[in-house]
């Protein structure tokens, strides 16, 4: 398994993880290639990028860094986090997040994301980020720099 930026993808790629998310009941993934398709979101701006892992040639897990929107350019925001089922709790997702927190740490202060899903909360926790339920569309940040900070403001 290999995790690497990607800048410029087929979309066609991802039609076993559109196919495996909506069967889950997800749709960011499908909204994934919908807004790259369409140019909406292709995270490739400043500070944005999207990782790839790989195994055997197979994308088996993706996830993106945008940057927040209303945040001055002081957060950077986790986006589309997915792994195919059968690798799961397999480190993939650890290591895509290690990719996003790292490309992160160089541009942002802070590193926010949504979801609504119990596991993929505690996921987060486990890699230092804070639960936010003070935010509508924010449920965990990490202040990165190595500062602990609960409190996002952003």
């Amino acid at each position: 398994m290999q995790v690497y930026q990607v800048q410029g993808f087929d979309p066609g790629e991802l039609d076993e993880q559109v196919s495996e998310s909506s069967r889950e009941g997800f749709r960011h993934i499908r909204r994934l290639v919908d807004e790259y398709i369409s140019g909406v979101n292709r995270f490739d701006r400043n500070h944005e990028a999207l990782f790839v892992c790989r195994s055997e040639g197979r994308i088996i897990g993706i996830c993106g860094l945008n940057q927040a929107p209303d945040s001055g350019g002081d957060t950077g925001r986790v986006r589309r986090m997915y792994v195919l089922p059968e690798f799961r709790r397999q480190g993939v997702g650890r290591m895509l997040m290690q990719a996003v927190i790292q490309a992160a740490a160089d541009h942002y202060s802070w590193l926010v994301l949504r979801t609504d899903q119990p596991q993929a909360g505690d996921f987060y926790i486990s890699l230092g980020f804070s639960e936010s339920p003070q935010h509508l569309n924010i449920t965990h940040c990490l202040k990165l720099g190595g500062q602990r900070q609960d409190d996002y403001s952003g």
